[in-house]
Order: structure tokens, then sequence, then C-alpha cells
């Protein structure tokens, strides 16, 4: 599609769907009419130049998205984003998860988790031609490839520069492609969380609820080499001095008040075909479901509460909980939507669109009949590998097998290598084998693994893999004490749970891992083969679905276009802007939920036992209303915890919720339960986004829990 076109087709729905979309940075100044009416104050074209403020001042965590808040490099974002850095320093002896952390100077600041990471995007490029320049011949494994080889140099090429992180990212399901390119921080480090019972006051329970309580906040600080560039951790390195920073709003927002959020969404599927979502409600989320809240029992009933193997696990726990609970919200709301039946319309009025025109019917003819048929394929066998995929939470497994893979890219040039293990990965990989070492309990790993397998075994004999079968000893008749027997031999037998040995096995020799008598090791030389070959086969599968998704999406794009329908791109991890107003909805027939939480939520709530046990000195200050320079008028009270109605999903955690002036008057968060299935449709009547009030944040910092220092080191403006 030309450009000018997809531009006009923005502005001409912005106005009818303004709350619906996640916008590229570029694609804004089309809308700076719109954007002005509903409360922008700066230059929306300011908003589309990622070297400008606020832009430069909002930052990716890869997972997360935080922003710079002073001249220092002092940055924030969710406590559940920075949960694995701080249960990386946390012992029972010294549990900052309970007790929370502040670093009073520099020096008292602590390592992040190995490979931490700040990314600021500077550039980004439009390379579309260079991606599909002398591919478009090519079908199946070869198309796959010959993009990713194209990727792979425009990659090398960016990187040239030192301290930078560039990726190739697709739009549109393959209709464009941008070369983003990012600063890569490398030495992060923890500044300060409060309190687990104000971080994660109300824990699973509240997690994705309205009404919310929830002080989901931590700082960071970057730190580089002495001549601002990108360094590894050093005690010499110095904070980074970003172009600009976000300004802190004590003053904060009311209801209705426009607001934007900036932030690196992580996937949606708004694009998604009536077979695919079908697939994905009736399959895979409740299958999903089973399988994460079964992966937390086990943890659970394996490491006792409060011993060192369960806090090495909490993130895991964390992260299990909170996509079992997106998934209940998936299937619950796809069963009272008719998200499917409008899926099927869509398709049939699109089919009926491109027949009434010849050229469109030469262009899009077949499109619709052979994505169909490459999903059902690519359906095939989705059991097995539902199931392998979760195996990955078994560290010992999926390290063997990366090990292992990594001795065999070694043999090959640089460029020829799957990405993940060329030379610019190693520094990550590396960081990725030494968190093991506060992630890995060998009781937990192994009956992890041991469910799974068994679930694994019941499968129909030509669903398993013989090699795999093989090495763990699974024939027709299953023997599941002699399975259970296996995996104690292997755990009891391995030296994978050692870092040094890990470390050591990067450098080894495809020879030397088949003279290995480590028992994971020997399993990821067995296996390995049959890996590839299912691997080239996903590929293949994969070239091909590229070739025709763009086609269908080019068609889509159109025929939104004719309708006056919002047209941007579904959200994959590139940094976007959502726009919308501060206001509150109605859940449900006789229910109304106002915008804002109370101080005075907190106390309702509390329990004195976890996930409600508020700090005694927080329920003392609330009950004396000590307010101080936080208290807004319209709620009596200070604000903890607003909605909005921006559009989000995960990955926007951490996201700076700015006013029209640009300054943070939020922290994005979580969504509200209804609005979890808003990755497959947004709905403006449920969809809300729930951020940390910038007032609550201020005053946990001032009056619980005495960060002066931190407080002296933003611009706070009222």
């Amino acid at each position: 599609m030309k450009k000018w076109l997809l531009t006009a087709a923005i502005a001409a729905s912005f106005g009818a769907h303004a709350d619906e979309g996640m916008w590229q940075p570029h694609q804004l100044p089309a809308m700076a009419d719109e954007l002005k009416a509903k409360g922008l104050e700066i230059d929306a074209k300011s908003i589309s130049k990622l070297t400008e403020f606020p832009m430069n001042a909002v930052i990716s965590l890869g997972g997360c998205t935080a922003s710079f808040v002073s001249p220092k490099g002092l940055v924030v974002t969710n406590h559940h984003c920075a949960y694995g850095s701080i249960q990386y320093n946390s012992t029972p002896e010294k549990n900052l998860l309970k007790d929370g952390f502040l670093a009073k100077t520099y020096a008292d600041e602590l390592p992040a988790t190995p490979g931490s990471r700040i990314f600021v995007t500077e550039s980004v490029t439009d390379v579309t031609d260079k991606v599909k320049d002398g591919q478009m011949g090519k079908v199946g494994n070869d198309f796959y490839k010959g993009i990713e080889q194209k990727e792979k140099a425009l990659v090398a090429e960016c990187e040239a520069e030192d301290g930078y992180r560039c990726k190739v990212y697709s739009f549109h399901g393959g209709l464009e492609y941008y070369l983003i390119k990012q600063m890569e921080i490398r030495d992060v480090r923890l500044a300060y969380n409060p309190a687990g019972s104000v971080g994660k006051y109300g824990g699973d329970i509240d997690n994705w609820m309205w009404p919310r309580h929830t002080g989901d906040y931590a700082f960071y600080r970057a730190y580089v080499g002495k001549d601002g560039k990108p360094a590894d951790f050093s005690e010499d390195n110095v904070p980074y001095e970003p172009k600009s920073f976000l300004k802190v709003s004590a003053k904060g927002v009311s209801d209705g008040d426009f607001v934007m959020v900036t932030g690196y969404p992580g996937r949606t599927n708004r694009y998604r075909t009536a077979n695919e979502v079908q697939n994905q409600f009736e399959w895979a989320y409740p299958e999903g479901k089973v399988l994460r809240e079964t992966l937390i029992d086990i943890i659970k009933t394996t490491a006792p509460e409060g011993s060192d193997e369960r806090i090495k696990y909490e993130s895991a726990i964390a992260g299990l909980a909170n996509y079992a609970k997106n998934f209940t919200s998936m299937i619950e709301f796809y069963g009272k939507s008719t998200m499917l039946d409008d899926r099927k319309a869509l398709e049939q009025n699109l089919a009926k669109w491109i027949e009434a025109d010849s050229k469109r019917k030469s262009k899009y003819g077949k499109t619709l009949a052979e994505l169909d048929r490459l999903i059902e394929k690519d359906q095939q066998g989705q059991e097995r590998d539902l199931l392998l995929s979760y195996m990955g939470y078994s560290s010992m497994l999926s390290t063997a097998t990366r090990l292992y893979r990594l001795a065999n890219e070694k043999t090959l040039d640089d460029m020829a290598r799957e990405p993940g293990y060329q030379d610019r990965d190693m520094t990550r990989f590396k960081s990725s084998m030494e968190r093991i070492d506060r992630r890995y309990a060998a009781s937990v790993d192994k009956a992890m693994l041991l469910d799974l397998l068994k679930r694994y075994a019941a499968l129909p004999a030509s669903e398993r893999l013989a090699d795999f079968d093989k090495a763990f000893g699974i024939g027709k008749k299953f023997d599941a004490a002699k399975l259970e027997k296996t995996l104690d031999k292997m755990y009891a037998k391995t030296k994978l749970g050692d870092n040094d040995t890990r470390l050591a096995w990067m450098d080894k020799s495809v020879a030397d891992f088949k003279k290995s008598k480590d028992p994971f090791i020997k399993l990821a030389v067995s296996t390995y083969d049959e890996r590839m070959k299912r691997e080239k086969q996903a590929k293949e599968l994969a070239g091909d679905l590229m070739k025709v998704r763009p086609q269908f999406m080019d068609a889509i794009i159109a025929y939104n276009r004719e309708q006056g329908k919002p047209v941007y791109a579904d959200a994959n991890s590139s940094l976007r802007v959502s726009i919308g107003n501060v206001t509150g909805y109605s859940p449900q027939d006789g229910l109304v939920a106002v915008p804002f939480t109370r101080l005075e939520g907190i106390v309702a709530k509390d329990t004195g036992e976890d996930p409600f046990d508020a700090p005694a000195k927080q329920l003392e200050l609330i009950k004396q209303k000590q307010y101080g320079d936080f208290y807004m008028k319209s709620i009596d009270s200070v604000p903890v915890n607003f909605l909005s109605t921006l559009d989000t999903t995960g990955g926007n955690s951490g996201s700076p919720t700015l006013n029209g002036r640009a300054e943070l008057v939020g922290l994005l968060f979580d969504g509200v339960y209804e609005s979890i299935i808003g990755d497959w449709g947004y709905d403006p009547q449920t969809n809300r986004s729930i951020q940390v009030d910038s007032r609550y944040m201020l005053w946990v910092m001032k009056y619980l829990d005495n960060a002066d220092n931190l407080l002296e080191e933003m611009e706070i403006v009222h």
C-alpha cells in the first residue's frame, strides 16, 4: 500500500475511533488536529521524532517499558517489571521482595539480574524494499531464510557502531519492514523498590481487577563508561545522562482528562482469521491455562514458602499466574462475545468485496483460501508442540539443548548462524546461563519436567517423537515409576546446575558434547537431529505464511479504508503511542466503576495477611489523613490507581502515562478483567487500562519510605 494512502486512512478514521489503536510515532502528525482537540498541548510532530522530548525519554527493558525521570539516569518502571532483579538480590535473610529496598547513595545500588538491559530507541527506518529485494520469487524455507539473511545483513551493518542493538520488525504481517536502532545500556542497577505489601498489594487476587490499590513501581539507574558510552558493569562507571527526561506531576489528572501512553506493547491479534480465533480460544487458551496452573501447584508443593527454593521461583510463579488469569478471562469473555461470528462475517464481507472488482479479484482472489489452508496445516501436532514448549520451564532440559545448539552453530560462519547464536548474542547467552543460579532448584525442575513428560507420554504414538521417547524410555506401555527413577538419576548426575560448568560448555566443540556422560547433554545430543528436522519443517511453513499473510493484510487495509475504520499495525514490541482519557466504566449491568481509588481503600481491603497486608506505618499515615501535597479534592484523599481508555497490552507495563504537556502522571501496569480480550479486539465500553497515580508513588516515597534522595533528584511539578 502506498504510504500516502495509509496516512490518509489514518486521518480519516481517527476522529471516530480515537482511543483505539497503538500508533507508530511517524503516523501521529497526520492526527495533529484531532490530538490537539483531545487535549495534546505539545506539538504532535515532537512525538514522532524519536531523538527529541518526550520520545527519547521512553525506554525499553526488553519485555517492559520504562522512562528516564532525572538527568542522572534514574529510571522508573513497574515493580513487577523489576521483580526479577529484586528476587535475584533477595535471600531468606535479606528479602528485598518482602521488605523493600532503598539505595541512599549510588554506591548502595545493586546490580540488576545478569543480562538486564536498557534500550533507548534512536531511529526507525523503513527497509521494506531492501528486505524484499530479490526474495519475492522464492517460496517456503528458501523465502524464510532469504528474508532472514536480508534482516541479518541490515542488523550487522546497523550494529557496526559499538553499543547499539538493532532489529528488523515486521508490520502488517510482513507487508512492511522497519529497522529499529537502539542504544544498549548494559550496566543496570536497582535503586529502589517499595515493600511487596505496597508494590504487589492485592497479589494475584487483585491482578487484572478493579478497584485496585497497588503501588506497582520501582526504580533502576542506568550506568555507562566515563566516556558516556555503554559499558559492562564496573565500579568506575558513571550514571548515564539522558538527552531528556520526564518531569513527574504532583498535580496528576482528573476525571475526563486527556492522557497518552508511550511504550513497547508486545503482541496483539486484531487481524487474525476466524480459524485462528476459534483454535486459540477453544483449544490453546484452555490447554495453556491448565498447564500454567499445574506448574504453579507443583512449585508451591515442592518448594515451601520462605525457603530459598521458593524465592528462586517467585518470579516464575508471578509470570505463570499472570497469564493463567489472563487465559481465564480470555475464555470467559470469548464465550460471552460474538467475536467468532464477527470474524466470520468480516471474512465473508471481505470475500464479497474482493469478488466485486476484477482488479481486486486478480490480486487477492486466492488469498483467503490459501491462508486458511496454511493455518490448518500449522495447527497439526499442536498438542505435542505445546507440551514441548512448556518443557522450556525445565532449566536443565533447555540449558542442555541450547548449549549443544550453540556448539553446532559455531561450526558455521557467523552470518549463517541461527539468530540467537551469533557473536552479537553471546553476551545475552552468557547472562541467561548465569541467571539460572538464582532461578533453579533441582527438586522443582524435576517435578515440573516429570508432570509434563507424563502428559507427553499419554499422546498417541503417532504424535510423539521417536528420539525423545527413546531418551526417556517411553515405550508402548508407559511406566511412570520407571520414568521417575530415570529423572532421579539424571538430576543426580548432571553438573549443569553449576554455573562454572554451564559457562565452560559454551566453549566446547560438538565432539566434546558427543563424548559427554552428563545425562542432559546426552539427551540434547540424541534428540538434536529430530529437533532440527522439525525446525526446518516449521520454517518451510512459516515461509509460505510470510508470503500469504501480507496479501491478506493488504486486502484488509484497503477494505478497512473504504469502511472508515482505523488502520494501525498489530503490536510487535516496537515503540507505539496510544491516546485516551481518564474515565470509569460499567463492567456489568447495574455497576459503575469510578476512575480513581483512594488511600482509604487500602485500609478497607487490609486483612493483615498476604496479599492484603499493608505496612503498619502506611495504615497509620492513612488513619491520620497524612495527605501532604498529593491531596485530590474531588475524592477527598490521595489517589492510588486510576483508569483510562488507553489501548494497551503486555509490554506496556511500566509505560509512562503522560498528560497533554508530556508530564508523567502515572505508570501503566495492568488492564481490567473485561479488557484482557482486547488483544483480539478493542471495545470502547470495557477497554480500560490501570495506572499507578504519580501522586501515590510520590506519597509512598515521601511519607512511607523516606526516599528523599530520589525525590530531590527528580523534577516534580505542581
